[in-house]
């Protein structure tokens, strides 16, 4: 007898068979196909679950293999396909299994317990063309993310049974009846009304939010250089119900909140000690890291010439790729990772080079801290912006702390030229060949770009980043040409020698 399960392998998810085997002979359990001890520790889970739950447990030696038997298995979620297995091999449940896939992990009353990732295997292959999924009630919020009809939430491993022998049926998911996510922004943490001045960096983040570009803010400390980057969060649109399952799937693979459900652009915000594994993922279950937890968001990056070298040169890659595959003896496995990047960096060690205050600096420590942010890094952030001082006298002056709901609107209505365009692609991450059919520029323009190119030293990369800007302006300003006026001010983003 076989039941089936499903396990995740990076960001999907794989089928997996639970085979019973019952004989005579001394009582025990053993189980086979590679598992790891949160599996093998299954079969006294299992065991108490059963018997406390009114069923009875066979008093046989039994063999449980779980297939394929070279990968390996090391999730709890395969509880519910095991258990259901040994019940059916003992003729306790008597209908056909074949079409029923089983996820969830048991407790020792009988009750089942959340699990991890439960989006990724939903989304599996296996789990569309099912008859029915059986998960846990605990899941269920994930669950309707998927808008699948075939699925049955579960509480207690009893009520399964009673379900499969047809005593007392289960309730599937009704779509019709889920409440769907909420697109209202609510109330925001930092409101760029709260940030007096600074419109030059407002008008970057501005840009960056419509066309999903990079930014590096650079300036003296207390400039509100942190506060910029946090109210640019709250002006992101809403996420739609794709991209708020896949933010979804990837905060449970790597969170303990396997029931939690994700509405809105994540803020990731690491220490600048983070390791670059925890920054771009790995480890020893292959976990998404801090670049897959803000996909679709963003990656605030607070002193980044402070971070692990190495943690900022593995940038590199998903910048330009939009995700990350992680490679180790064993496997490898591919996680999403399209998220703004949002840095900030001081001048110099002390933060106050080419500021109001005396730099205490030696040329020789500003030049190593400058050093730290190589020329790939920097020609992979399409926007660059200095922040400057502000007068204390008008710190205090009323300013507008709804500005942020009136961005959010010029942001939307700019993304939403975009995608009519170009589907569902922002500016930022058009390739080469799209962005020369949208570019639409006049001959002023390209005269203009050409001549900046060239006086700035632009690379081929960053050549292409100026044009992906100067749209991204063009659609915020609701020209369909690139003018002049937008080639000029994508320009003035691109770093200067000697700024940082």
């Amino acid at each position: 007898m076989a039941t089936r399960s499903i396990i995740n392998l990076g960001f999907e998810g794989l089928a997996v068979d639970a085979e019973c085997h019952i004989a005579n002979g001394l009582p025990s359990i053993t189980i086979v196909g590679l598992a790891n001890k949160a599996v093998d520790e299954a079969k006294e889970r299992i065991r108490i679950a059963i018997t406390n739950s009114g069923l009875y447990f066979p008093r046989k030696r039994i063999v449980i293999n779980l297939a394929p038997a070279e990968l390996p298995k090391d999730t709890a979620s395969l509880d519910l396909a095991i258990a259901i297995a040994i019940l059916q091999a003992d003729r306790q449940i008597t209908s056909a299994l074949n079409q029923y896939i089983f996820i969830g992990e048991l407790s020792l009353d009988g009750s089942i317990r959340a699990v991890r990732g439960l989006i990724g295997k939903l989304l599996s292959p296996e789990c569309q063309k099912a008859g029915a999924v059986f998960i846990p009630l605990d899941n269920k919020d994930q669950a309707e993310l998927t808008e699948m009809s075939n699925i049955y939430p579960v509480k207690q491993l009893k009520d399964l049974v009673e379900h499969l022998n047809q005593t007392q049926p289960l309730m599937a998911l009704d779509q019709k009846q889920i409440k769907k996510i909420s697109q209202s922004k609510g109330d925001t943490s930092t409101d760029f009304g709260e940030i007096y001045g600074q419109e030059t960096a407002k008008r970057a983040l501005i840009i960056a939010a419509a066309g999903g570009h990079n930014v590096l803010m650079a300036g003296p400390p207390g400039t509100g250089k942190s506060m910029l980057a946090k109210a640019f969060a709250d002006i992101l649109p809403p996420l739609s119900a794709r991209q708020s399952l896949e933010v979804t799937h990837l905060h449970s693979l790597a969170s303990q909140h396997f029931g939690l459900t994700i509405q809105k652009p994540p803020l990731r915000s690491p220490h600048h000690t983070a390791s670059d594994i925890a920054i771009i993922g790995g480890g020893h279950k292959l976990k998404p890291g801090e670049i897959s937890l803000a996909h679709h968001g963003v990656l605030f990056l607070d002193e980044l010439p402070e971070f692990n070298r190495y943690a900022i040169e593995s940038l590199r890659q998903p910048l330009e790729d939009g995700s990350i595959t992680i490679a180790r003896a064993q496997t490898s496995v591919s996680f999403p990772a399209k998220f703004t990047l949002i840095a900030t960096s001081n001048p110099c060690p002390c933060g106050y080079l080419n500021s109001e205050k005396n730099c205490i600096c030696t040329p020789a420590q500003i030049q190593r801290y400058q050093k730290k942010l190589s020329g790939p890094i920097m020609d992979r952030i399409d926007i660059h912006v200095t922040v400057g001082s502000v007068d204390h006298k008008n710190l205090l002056k009323e300013t507008d702390d709804r500005l942020n709901s009136k961005i959010s609107d010029q942001i939307l209505k700019a993304r939403k030229t975009q995608f009519v365009r170009q589907g569902e692609v922002l500016n930022s991450r058009l390739g080469n060949r799209q962005l020369k059919k949208c570019a639409n520029l006049n001959e002023d323009a390209e005269s203009l770009l050409n001549k900046g190119a060239l006086s700035l030293g632009l690379s081929p990369r960053s050549y292409m980043k100026v044009l992906k800007t100067s749209r991204t302006i063009a659609d915020i300003e609701g020209s369909d040409k690139i003018t002049t006026d937008h080639i000029a001010e994508a320009l003035q983003y691109r770093p200067k020698i000697l700024e940082i």
